[in-house]
């Protein structure tokens, strides 16, 4: 059975920094590509940010470039995000999500969804 278990978020100051972990249990790193999204209620999900199974693409939105990095640690089944300046418009809960179908935006194309970790900062 795949798990994916968030941790790592909670209330933090504008301009301050967070760092999301994901561990992975029931599946392979090197057969999947991970990847974060977020969402705010009332909102679609948003793509964050996607990384390859060996670490060696990764891709971001446009709202998080230059500020948060996606890394991987195969021999942990974890991925991370580090997110730094953060804004209170990156209030949302973060998911990470695992595909086998390449390094995709597209929230449909993910197979497995973890169940999210609350991040909010204050103005």
């Amino acid at each position: 059975q795949v798990q994916l278990v968030e941790s790592g978020g909670g209330l933090v100051q504008a301009g301050g920094s967070l760092r999301l972990s994901c561990a992975a249990s029931g599946l392979s790193f090197s057969r999947y590509h991970m990847a974060w999204f977020r969402q705010v209620p009332g909102k679609e999900r948003e793509f964050v940010a996607t990384i390859g199974w060996n670490g060696g693409v990764t891709m971001y939105a446009d709202s998080v470039k230059g500020r948060f990095t996606i890394s991987s640690d195969n021999a942990k089944n974890t991925v991370y995000l580090q997110m730094n300046s953060l804004k209170p418009e990156d209030t949302a809960v973060y998911s990470c999500a695992a595909t086998s179908r390449g390094v995709r935006v597209e929230s449909y194309l993910y197979n497995y969804w973890g169940q999210g970790t609350q991040v909010t900062v204050s103005s």
